[in-house]
């Protein structure tokens, strides 16, 4: 057996053991939402590849598949052996700015330099499903990156990150599997695979993503903020970890009672249409500050 099959192997054992169902101690079970809509999310992930390198991108993803993803298939109708024009504005857009090396110019010239696009779409889940789904998405990931893939980006929140920074998740979900940590499992797919904070001080800062790890997106709005004064990226910043302490919460006491200790509100996704990737069916919660 070679070390990528036992690695395969071992992540996936920890995941196993680290599923809710099985009766973990009730402080290491991640609390999930409730469907407010018969949407159910699924991961979409982009791979880029090298010049001429399709057939690298295809051969790879097929290896994932058959190693560990057999829920997961390749989007045939949008193989394409040449760069895409529109890659590097995209990935520009979607670079994760939260964390301070969420990627580098050996990334940005992957981008810029890419010769092919491959897609690969995740099973629907269900939110009891999305954590461990989640997980083995970016193990897929990583096993891409680790086999002709120079540049990943989540398509169902818009968000990339760099080589470094998926390998620095994956290992972080990879630890929390083998000790069956499911709370932290969720927190590192959740900071793979959401982004956040996107918006403005008039309407507000949302994140989008959250559904794909079983939980309500966020959205903090300012009361009374001079809109002659924009945050700053200190503030933004400040607005991204009141959302992350959220979605810990959320997941360690659950949707409703983080709600009650916080005063917010939770309503329904009326950002995105219900069919969109970005829809989150678990609604969104409503979080109004004064000042950060």
């Amino acid at each position: 057996m070679n070390s990528v099959r036992r690695g395969v192997l071992a992540f996936l054992g920890g995941l196993i053991l680290g599923k809710p169902s099985l009766g973990r101690a009730s402080s290491r079970q991640p609390a999930f939402a409730v469907f407010r809509s018969s949407y159910t999310p699924r991961h979409v992930l982009c791979f880029l590849g090298g010049e001429d390198g399709l057939a690298t991108l295809l051969q790879s993803a097929r290896a994932a598949i058959g190693l560990f993803g057999d829920d997961f298939s390749i989007d045939e109708e949008s193989l394409q052996n040449e760069a895409d024009d529109r890659m590097e504005r995209s990935f520009n857009v979607c670079w994760d700015r939260v964390d301070p090396d969420a990627y580098q110019k050996t990334d940005e010239d992957a981008v810029a330099g890419h010769g092919a696009v491959l897609y690969v779409l995740g099973p629907s889940m269900t939110a009891e499903t999305t954590v461990t789904t989640s997980a083995k998405a970016l193990m897929f990931v990583q096993y891409m990156l680790d086999h002709g893939a120079v540049a990943a980006k989540g398509e169902s929140a818009g968000v990339a990150h760099g080589v470094r920074r998926w390998r620095e998740l994956f290992e972080q979900a990879r630890s929390a599997a083998a000790s069956s940590d499911v709370l932290m499992l969720a927190r590192a797919c959740r900071l793979a695979f959401a982004r956040r904070p996107i918006g403005d001080d008039i309407k507000g800062m949302d994140s989008v993503g959250f559904h794909l790890v079983g939980l309500p997106d966020a959205l903090v709005t300012f009361d009374g903020k001079d809109d002659r004064q924009p945050s700053t990226n200190a503030e933004q910043l400040k607005v991204a970890a009141l959302m992350d302490d959220l979605a810990d919460e959320m997941t360690r006491k659950g949707v409703e009672a983080a709600l009650v200790a916080r005063h917010a509100a939770l309503s329904d996704d009326t950002r995105y249409e219900e069919d969109e990737y970005k829809f989150n069916p678990f609604g969104v919660v409503n979080i109004q500050v004064r000042k950060l």
